[in-house]
């Protein structure tokens, strides 16, 4: 799929799911482990800003990471990097996303928008 501009909905995603997270001083967070989810800021460039989020801790040690809004080019094998004001918490490769917000803003039209089970149903983890 080749985008029309640089700034299509197509390129475009909240919703990402990496491998196992490496973190640095706590592992995992026990924040993450008592309440199951952690809001903190995320990015996945080096240059770009930090963009608040929340993480869903998964039962592999994965995170569902949920940004507040959605965020531009997060491509797969990228590693996205968690930060709790200056420190940084730890980092995992990003392994899939969710849908886009054109795929999104295409199921509105019809009524409807993927899970993430159902998003686990259509690409099975790797």
């Amino acid at each position: 799929f080749k985008a029309p501009s640089s700034d299509h909905p197509a390129l475009y995603r909240d919703l990402l799911r990496t491998n196992r997270v490496h973190w640095i001083a706590e592992e995992p967070p026990a924040e993450l482990v008592r309440e199951k989810m952690m809001e903190c800021h995320f990015r996945f460039q080096h240059q770009m800003a930090l963009v608040p989020c929340v993480l869903t801790l998964n039962q592999d040690g994965s995170v569902w990471v949920t940004l507040v809004k959605p965020a531009r080019a997060i491509t797969p094998g990228q590693f996205a990097v968690f930060y709790k004001g200056d420190e940084c918490l730890g980092s995992g490769k990003i392994l899939r996303m969710g849908p886009s917000v054109y795929t999104l803003q295409q199921g509105k039209n019809r009524g409807e928008s993927p899970k993430k089970e159902e998003i686990d149903k259509i690409e099975p983890a790797t």
